[in-house]
């Protein structure tokens, strides 16, 4: 799938911007063009979809799997293309340039927006191509729009607990929602059409510069979602339209009630019925935004846990297998070379492996969870790596490199890494120290986190599992992009065979 690479992991929401948040606009493309300087082929996103305060604005639990979030909207491409008057931008709210700080972005963004599209119903040059992506979209967007203005019109009351006719889409409710909030329902479908648009410029842009974009698909859904409430009865729910089973994961080392996640369960046999289509649909709109995409928890497409609704823990649950290679089939039909990273961290069973070895299907590498155990045969240790896989210094799940070697890394870890590395390990230079051994494994691509290459500490962390607060929030300045830190990042990949299409053998364990 790849050639030797390497890239970049960095959130749209990171970028810089005079807006609060990063955004598709001209620090998306300075990105792109910093990337290729520094001679890297992949740019690592995180899923684009709506975020929601109350799910503490993570990209991993969304309203829709399908929908873009208006956040990511450039009010500087809008002005270009006169749907904003520049005197229309003032009272920008004074933004940090470090953090998002969600509760004055959301407001201030969607006003912009609202005001676009008001400017775009008074211009007279033809709307069909907005009426060419509605019609193509229709698959998920006019329920999305729907679901949108109801929660607006409801207090955002979860949609079990709207009113039935509403609840159960009952036709003759729908229509009177439409007609009454037709200008809020238009509005919604148009700024996915201007994300839409934009998102196709910046990968167009990057494709011309040799960088190719890696998506990301949670595997699960929100039960608060569009998705759920269109099509209800593609999941194990009840009569009551109510979960009668919930996804998590088994009790482990790491937890001894195991994980209980919440989200409702696929009823696979009805997916498997309609050929997959709901899948096929929902990787055809992730294909229009990425050239490659990471599907997060891979190994719930093999097989997942299977928690009674009822349970407050994951203690008392069910294995169930999932028709995968069928699933894979129906996809690669449709995609004949499907591009898929598959996310097989944790605990990951021979069922797994051997349905990511038939499919081809590359995985992952952590290297701040390499140390801890023995140094010849831990799987995250490079010498361990066969070439189908790519390896991280560490996820938007981990500390940064710093923060993890600073705060979370044991004495024994600190040891072992030494050890490996077979030098003494500056603290000040760690993180080159793992970047180093990522860039010169046989892994046939390394994905280096953007505070990583920056040499940032715990400040810079992006997300705390198991937290609510105060993630998905870091952002770094423009000056970063000039920082001598990517002259230093470009000759590594010089000097680990990463910018050539020919290979050599490297001997990833250090002498």
């Amino acid at each position: 799938m790849f050639k030797r690479g390497s890239g970049i992991l960095l959130h749209i929401s990171s970028l810089p911007s005079p807006f609060g948040i990063g955004d598709f606009g001209p620090g998306a493309y300075q990105f792109i063009d910093t990337l290729a300087q520094a001679k890297q082929q992949y740019w690592q996103i995180l899923p684009l979809n709506p975020t929601e305060n109350i799910d503490g604005n993570s990209p991993y639990s969304s309203p829709s799997a399908f929908a873009g979030n208006p956040l990511f909207v450039s009010p500087e491409i809008l002005i270009n293309e006169g749907l904003l008057l520049k005197e229309e931008m003032v009272g920008i709210p004074v933004f940090s340039a470090h953090l998002v700080d969600y509760g004055k972005v959301v407001p201030f963004k969607l006003t912009l927006l609202r005001k676009a599209f008001v400017n775009f119903n008074k211009q007279k040059h033809s709307k069909a191509a907005f009426h060419e992506f509605s019609e193509s979209n229709r698959y998920w967007l006019d329920d999305y729009a729907l679901f949108t203005v109801i929660k607006k019109n409801i207090d955002h009351r979860m949609w079990a607990e709207w009113p039935e006719g509403l609840k159960r889409r009952e036709p003759a409710a729908l229509k009177k929602i439409i007609r009454e909030h037709q200008e809020s329902f238009e509005a919604i479908k148009w700024i996915q059409y201007i994300l839409a648009k934009q998102i196709k410029q910046l990968r167009a842009y990057a494709r011309q510069k040799n960088i190719q974009l890696i998506g990301d698909i949670p595997i699960y859904v929100r039960m608060d979602s569009a998705d759920v409430w269109t099509h209800p009865g593609l999941f194990k729910l009840d009569e009551n339209l109510n979960p009668t089973v919930v996804a998590g994961v088994p009790p482990d080392y790491f937890s001894k009630t195991g994980q209980r996640w919440g989200n409702p369960i696929y009823d696979w046999a009805k997916l498997q019925s309609t050929g997959f289509q709901w899948w096929i649909e929902r990787m055809k709109k992730d294909m229009q935004s990425a050239d490659i995409v990471r599907i997060d928890h891979f190994r719930g497409l093999v097989a997942y846990w299977e928690i009674p609704a009822g349970e407050p823990t994951a203690v008392k649950g069910d294995w169930a297998n999932v028709p995968v290679y069928e699933l894979f089939k129906a996809l690669k039909k449709e995609f004949p070379a499907l591009p898929v990273i598959a996310e097989d961290l944790g605990h990951i069973t021979d069922d797994v492996r051997a349905a990511m070895k038939r499919l081809g299907l590359p995985g992952m590498k952590i290297l701040h969870f390499a140390f801890g155990e023995d140094l010849e045969k831990h799987i995250y240790l490079p010498h361990n790596y066969d070439q189908n896989s790519i390896v991280y210094t560490g996820t938007h799940d981990n500390n940064t490199t710093q923060g993890w070697y600073c705060r979370d890394a044991s004495s024994h870890e600190k040891e072992n890494f030494a050890k490996y590395a077979g030098h003494p390990i500056d603290g000040s230079q760690v993180h080159w120290d793992l970047i180093e051994l990522a860039e010169k494994s046989p892994a046939q691509l390394a994905i280096i986190p953007m505070q990583d290459v920056l040499g940032l500490g715990q400040e810079a962390r992006m997300n705390t599992p198991a937290t609510t607060q105060g993630n998905w929030a870091w952002r770094f300045e423009p000056p970063s992009l000039q920082n001598p830190s990517l002259l230093k990042l470009k000759n590594l990949i010089l000097e680990s065979n990463r910018d050539l299409t020919s290979q050599k053998a490297f001997s990833s364990k250090p002498a």
